[in-house]
Parts: C-alpha cells; sequence; structure tokens
C-alpha cells in the first residue's frame, strides 16, 4: 500500500503517514526501523504494510516507495 509521510519525529523514529483517502495513520519506531530508513520528510511517498481493520489497523513497516 502506498502513501504520503505526514509526520516523523527523529527522536522517537515515529510519525503519521496520510492514506490516498487522506485518513491519517500513525506509525512507531518498530515500523519505521523495520524499513531501513534512516530519515523521512513530510511529502515522501512512501510504501506501507499493515495488518488489521478499522481503528485497530497498525502500520508494520514504513519504507520508500520504489518504481
Amino acid at each position: 500500500m502506498q502513501a504520503t509521510a505526514y509526520t516523523y519525529d527523529p527522536e522517537t523514529r515515529c510519525g503519521q503517514v496520510l492514506l490516498d483517502d487522506g485518513t491519517p495513520v500513525p506509525f512507531d519506531a518498530p515500523a519505521f526501523d523495520a524499513g531501513g530508513l534512516r530519515l523521512l520528510r513530510p511529502g515522501q511517498r512512501v510504501r506501507i504494510e499493515t495488518e488489521g481493520e478499522g481503528v485497530s489497523r497498525r502500520i508494520t513497516l514504513v519504507t520508500l516507495q520504489t518504481f
């Protein structure tokens, strides 16, 4: 699934992405670390993996979108 980086705190390695429908979804440090990234800037397109549905959906991986 693709999304757009919305917020990112380099100290905690947590933030939020916006899904294409505008829904913000938070991610935690383990999800960020799983993607092998060192930095994330607002506006970057990212690929995410999630588990769960609805309000219990959580991001398990955040990495850069490659074509």
